[in-house]
């Protein structure tokens, strides 16, 4: 009677990962939380991935599209066979990404959730889902033209229309055919999204299957504050940096909470940051007003200044 052949070092590897699933899903770790606008399409863009090698997915900011769609993926069985892929256009939504979707999923960042991006490799063994820049994927393109790694890729943000992201589109295009194995999920704002469809479309003609996710809204009042002279004090002429100083500070009087400014580059942000840093100091002194931490955020920053965002205010 013959030995049971040894399962090759692949075979172990899958077997492992499908472990990973099946205990993940047993936990209820897939699950999409109810709150999120993508919860009541989650059955409809499953059928679609099952169903379909390309699925277009439109959505607006806030439905949870980038944070659930590698998880339903998990649930459908995939990241066994190779990795689920998931760009991002930027490096902080990257890191930021994976670490929600593995906090989910209740495990530690660089276990089954991992992440790439310059200078910063999470990745590991027991890794199902890489989250990454589009420009590390690209990268990977040079060196494994078939992206035999994954059998599964999501294309964050694609309305974003970069040249890495029209580079990977138009490549992917010509691989899908001869990697019938490998699904390809599209994720775009609610413009162009025909468009992608019918750039995938299918065999026979039929554009890709588009998923149309609602965001979630929140109520906005636009407040108009001119910068130049006031109605009672025609001789004031404040720049810039003065009104954001005065308009935050308008908003901190009325109760707690965040604010965000947006600037144009870094030297604007660092005078901005400086000016509201000097204010809030001088206002804490007198107890005028009560301490704020001002962070700069740019791209340039380094991965532990930029995560200083999420942390909790410390006054």
């Amino acid at each position: 009677m013959s030995e049971p052949a040894t399962p090759t070092r692949a075979q172990a590897a899958a077997q492992r990962r499908a472990a990973t699933v099946e205990s993940l899903r047993a936990s209820g770790a897939l699950a999409c939380p109810a709150a999120l606008p993508l919860a009541a399409r989650r059955d409809d863009l499953m059928a679609a991935i099952r169903d379909h090698q390309v699925v277009i997915v439109a959505g607006e900011t806030g439905s949870g599209k980038s944070t659930q769609l590698p998880k339903l993926c998990l649930d459908l069985g995939r990241g066994v066979a190779g990795l689920v892929g998931h760009t991002q256009p930027r490096r902080m939504a990257a890191r930021t990404i994976a670490e929600r979707v593995a906090e989910e999923l209740g495990t530690e960042l660089g276990a089954t959730v991992g992440y790439t991006v310059r200078f910063t490799d999470t990745v590991g063994e027991q890794t199902l889902v890489k989250v990454m820049t589009d420009g590390i994927l690209l990268a990977e393109i040079q060196r494994d033209r078939m992206l035999r790694r994954y059998d599964t890729l999501i294309i964050d943000e694609a309305h974003e229309r970069s040249l890495n992201i029209d580079f990977l589109l138009g490549y992917l295009a010509q691989l899908l055919p001869k990697r019938p194995d490998l699904k390809l999920i599209v994720t775009s704002a609610t413009i162009d999204t025909q468009r992608f469809s019918e750039h995938f479309a299918q065999p026979d003609g039929r554009p890709a299957p588009i998923i149309e996710v609602s965001g979630r809204t929140f109520p906005v009042e636009v407040r108009y504050r001119p910068f130049g002279a006031r109605d009672d004090d025609p001789d004031d002429d404040r720049d810039q940096v003065q009104a954001i100083v005065d308009a935050v500070d308008e908003l901190a009087h009325e109760g707690d909470g965040d604010v965000l400014v947006f600037l144009s580059g870094e030297r604007e942000i660092h005078d901005t940051a400086d000016a509201l840093r000097r204010h809030f100091t001088e206002s804490a002194r007198t107890a005028r007003g009560a301490a704020a931490d001002v962070l700069p955020l740019y791209a340039r920053l380094s991965a532990v200044e930029q995560h200083r965002i999420w942390q909790p205010h410390r006054g």
